[in-house]
């Protein structure tokens, strides 16, 4: 992708930790029941939920509420590693080709 991370993997470890204890409160279960997607916003099965870091861990993002936000499988996959920023452009490129 062409960007550079000073995050080590230690630090991703713990925050992916943190993220797995997230995911295991009610805040979390209450996100997930409602059942749409933070990015594309389509109706997915609570179970069909991953939860995303809107600024990734991999580029500096950590495993907090504000951070963490319900995403389909989809999105996830294709949102990977962007910033936010990037994920704008990337979904604006996706509509001009459409």
């Amino acid at each position: 992708m062409g960007w550079e991370t000073d995050v080590d993997e230690e630090q991703i470890r713990r925050e992916r930790g943190k993220a797995r204890a997230l995911r295991k409160q009610n805040w979390w279960k209450n996100r997930i029941d409602k059942g749409i997607c933070h990015y594309c916003g389509k109706s997915v099965t609570p179970k069909d939920l991953t939860l995303d870091h809107v600024v990734p861990l991999a580029r500096g993002g950590r495993s907090t509420k504000g951070n963490c936000v319900p995403a389909c499988k989809a999105c996830n996959n294709q949102k990977k590693n962007l910033l936010p920023m990037e994920w704008d452009e990337y979904l604006q490129r996706l509509e001009k080709q459409a």
